[in-house]
């Protein structure tokens, strides 16, 4: 049976450009999103992009979060990277620090953790990297729920170390029968059309099933809707996700900290 939602937190990757490189609306989307995943200097970001997202979430009342990656600036943290595990969970630490200073200074904190890219996937089943990442969040701050791939070994192992875990879908990429992403690399990987977008949303917010890649009827079960900010027309996406969830009967509203 579909669960009755009323709420649901819209998340955003955002500050991922680096020196002289932008990329996304960060500025629009601070303006749609309930939180925003700040990339934090490894695979994107640097220390004025990583201040300057910081501050205007602030002032906006959206939620931050370390969208944490590998030491990747060439790749974009989207190539897998064999780090030992006890580096892996120092350069989480590193990352995590990092925007939490710059958080401190606009007022707030980061309140949540959220893997990137490659690193987001490999620990959807790689054990030693999720259980270094896990290790990392509870050792900077065991009180900082950490969101996910539902069904996700990083979500397991996170549970079971007393973290919050926070389950979220994804509004335009393609999913496997098994319910985890469709490589970038494949066709059809990610979705374009704002309206299909909107739609799934809606349907994946109330428990409804949607179609995997292959056609097969698929049911996600999350706390949060990830919208892509390096997607073109990522705002204007962002902006119909929003607003057939709020015509659905569906408030948009952070899953970590007070919006405000």
């Amino acid at each position: 049976m579909p669960h009755q939602t009323t709420h649901i937190d819209l998340n955003s990757d955002l500050g991922e450009g680096f020196g002289q490189w932008r990329l996304g609306d960060d500025e629009a989307l601070l303006s749609v999103v309930t939180s925003a995943n700040v990339a934090c200097g490894f695979h994107a970001g640097d220390p004025g992009i990583m201040r300057r997202t910081c501050e205007t979430a602030a002032a906006r009342g959206v939620v931050i979060g370390a969208q944490v990656g590998y030491r990747d600036l060439a790749g974009f943290g989207r190539r897998f990277i064999d780090v030992p595990p006890v580096e892996l969970a120092d350069d989480i630490i590193y990352q995590i620090g990092a925007l939490d200073a710059f958080a401190r200074v606009a007022g707030t904190r980061v309140r949540y953790v959220k893997p990137h890219g490659a690193l987001y996937n490999a620990i959807v089943h790689h054990e030693a990297q999720a259980a270094a990442v896990v290790a990392a969040v509870r050792a900077y701050d065991p009180g900082l729920p950490v969101l996910g791939l539902p069904g996700s070994e990083w979500l397991r192992q996170a549970d079971r170390a007393g973290l919050t875990t926070v389950a979220e879908c994804f509004a335009d990429r393609a999913y496997t029968p098994e319910g985890t992403l469709v490589p970038r690399g494949v066709p059809g990987a990610v979705l374009h059309d704002p309206a299909q977008i909107a739609e799934r949303s809606v349907r994946m917010a109330r428990g409804e099933p949607i179609e995997a890649i292959d056609g097969t009827p698929i049911t996600i079960t999350a706390d949060s809707i990830c919208v892509h900010g390096d997607s073109p027309g990522a705002v204007a996406m962002a902006i119909e996700v929003r607003d057939a969830l709020k015509a659905h009967g569906i408030d948009l509203a952070p899953f970590a900290g007070e919006k405000g």
